[in-house]
């Protein structure tokens, strides 16, 4: 039996969830301006439905929902006009937003729905964050699935999981900072034309494939930095690269990070377009583990200098035209731990409210080559 597609059916169940905004309704810590718990102890037993009913917010004042720990059975779209959004969960490992649209279900046309419709989680909207949650696309292996697309601008995520298989995260446009969380995929699984640093995490490559397929457009001076990272893989045999050129100016370097023998000796693919290994920019410094080999590498990627790695920071390379800087005391000074009653406010991804880029994924990787 065929599956059909039918978004506006999935908005419907989500509003159709929906609670009220009455402080007696909920029980929760005292920091949320709204919980959700699948239980029916909050607001709201949708996630959909609290972001649905979330009010305009402010850097001062952001609006924070408290997700109970469950499993949201889901799609979640932070529209544009929700900015200064927050959602923090209960234990990442507990709290679980999970939807398993991949890109050749059939659409209402008849068509495959494609790539970009598959998200679970979607964020359109500048300054959000969210922390202690699992995004999650079980699709499996039966074509590209994302697990969260971002099209916002200073977005951060901590302590949080990505779980796929084939194009888990999807940054579109934008910065966004990670700290501390998890990615899984295999094929391309963080993928996208932003500009995105990536402190502390943990990358676990399932299947052979490729951990990243950056398409950083040529003016833009960075596209993914991992630093600190661990790169594993699910089982002994799996062998990964490190990454292959979306586009000609593809931007990935690797600081500090521990690789195991999951990644290949030659570390880097050039999509089988030989002309990308002149413009793609993949470098390295001090990574290491059996999989960091600097001598094997291709030829046309770059071990930096010690000078060089200095100057890649998550301020030098997330400041942008506004000078945004998620690390800033003042930004991390308190902030919601996940711990119930335990309040720490961070401010810092909200210090300043420059506008995004233009919208639209970029062109043409529908009909993109697969291993």
């Amino acid at each position: 039996m065929k599956r059909t597609f039918y978004p506006a059916l999935v908005a419907l169940v989500a509003l159709g969830s929906a609670g009220s905004l009455h402080a007696g309704d909920r029980e929760g810590p005292a920091w949320a301006s709204a919980v959700v718990a699948v239980d029916g102890s909050g607001q709201f037993r949708s996630l959909q439905a609290a972001i649905a009913a979330a009010p305009t917010a402010t850097r001062d004042r952001p609006w924070v929902i408290y997700v109970k720990s469950g499993v949201y059975k889901e799609r979640i779209y932070v529209q544009r006009e929700k900015r200064f959004l927050r959602l923090v969960g209960d234990d990442p490992e507990k709290t679980v937003v999970s939807f398993d649209l991949h890109a050749n279900l059939q659409g209402l046309d008849g068509k495959p729905i494609g790539t970009f419709a598959t998200a679970t989680a979607t964020i359109d909207a500048d300054d959000f964050s969210a922390e202690n949650l699992t995004f999650e696309n079980p699709a499996g292996l039966q074509g590209q699935a994302l697990a969260l697309r971002v099209d916002g601008d200073r977005v951060w995520f901590r302590n949080c999981r990505f779980v796929g298989w084939q194009d888990t995260v999807f940054l579109n446009r934008g910065r966004q900072y990670f700290e501390d969380c998890f990615v899984s995929g295999h094929v391309d699984f963080i993928f996208g034309g932003a500009t995105a640093f990536f402190e502390r995490c943990r990358i676990l490559a399932r299947r052979d494939g490729y951990v990243t397929a950056a398409s950083t457009p040529q003016e833009q001076p960075h596209g993914f930095v991992f630093s600190h990272c661990t790169i594993r893989g699910e089982t002994a045999e799996v062998r990964t690269w490190l990454g292959r050129p979306w586009r000609s100016y593809s931007s990935v370097i690797f600081l500090d990070t521990d690789m195991s023998e999951v990644v290949r000796p030659a570390g880097w693919h050039n999509w089988d377009q030989p002309d990308r290994e002149k413009t793609a920019r993949y470098a390295e410094r001090a990574c290491t583990g059996p999989g960091a080999r600097p001598t094997s590498r291709v030829a046309w990627s770059r071990q930096l200098s010690a000078a060089e790695a200095a100057t890649v920071t998550v301020r030098s390379v997330l400041a942008g035209h506004d000078g945004w800087d998620p690390l800033t005391a003042g930004a991390r000074a308190a902030r919601p731990s996940g711990r119930r009653g335990e309040l720490r406010i961070a401010l810092a991804p909200y210090l300043l409210t420059a506008p995004a880029a233009p919208h639209g994924p970029a062109p043409g990787r529908e009909g993109a080559p697969r291993p």
